[in-house]
């Protein structure tokens, strides 16, 4: 039996991140997993930035608030689980992801958690699991499942290595040149068109 297993952002949704950073006017706050390898040393950098310029929660669910999926995501993830079981893999948090997942038609999303203060301060990030996109497509297999990967981003690269197929989809540069062993996809019917090559 197949699953399937997508990254979020930068797959199926922009990069919140990068998103916030243009409505906040911090620039540094563009900084995502294709810029630094490191999720764990990229969040507390996050984390600190935020305590700078005295932001917390609600003012970065306000932007996600407006922030929509990829243009032709939803009819590809409707597309998808017309044929195979989805899970989103993504190291973003339940306190961003559910109003993203709401427009996603509601695919099942494992991700992580954030302690917040009483005021909305973010004090720190909790991962789910260490490696936990890797950790996840190694649990499915496990149980049997066969596993194919979709991410863009260098904490992709282990559940794509890991699986009996993976793609880069909308990847840089840098990682399209140093992986040049998985295909490297820019659209969405393509995508769909790679990934059910893999199931039959």
């Amino acid at each position: 039996m197949n699953i399937v297993c997508l990254d979020m952002e930068g797959v199926l949704t922009p990069e919140i991140w990068i998103a916030f950073s243009e409505e906040s006017g911090i620039p540094e706050l563009k900084r995502t997993t294709r810029d630094e390898p490191d999720y764990d040393k990229l969040m507390r950098w996050r984390i600190g930035i935020l305590k700078e310029h005295g932001l917390g929660l609600k003012e970065i669910q306000d932007v996600i608030s407006r922030v929509d999926p990829l243009p032709g995501a939803r009819e590809f993830l409707d597309a998808l689980r017309d044929r195979v079981q989805v899970l989103v893999l993504s190291d973003t948090f339940q306190e961003f992801a559910k109003p993203l997942i709401k427009k996603l038609g509601m695919p099942t999303l494992f991700c992580n958690s954030l302690e917040v203060a009483p005021d909305g301060e973010i004090l720190r990030h909790k991962m789910r699991i260490a490696q936990s996109k890797l950790s996840t497509v190694k649990a499915l297999q496990s149980i049997g499942f066969e596993t194919i990967a979709v991410g863009d981003s260098f904490n992709d690269l282990g559940m794509i290595k890991a699986s009996k197929a993976g793609f880069l989809f909308r990847t840089t540069d840098a990682i399209r040149r140093d992986y040049p062993e998985y295909p490297a996809l820019e659209g969405f019917d393509e995508l769909f068109d790679a990934i059910v090559k893999e199931l039959d």
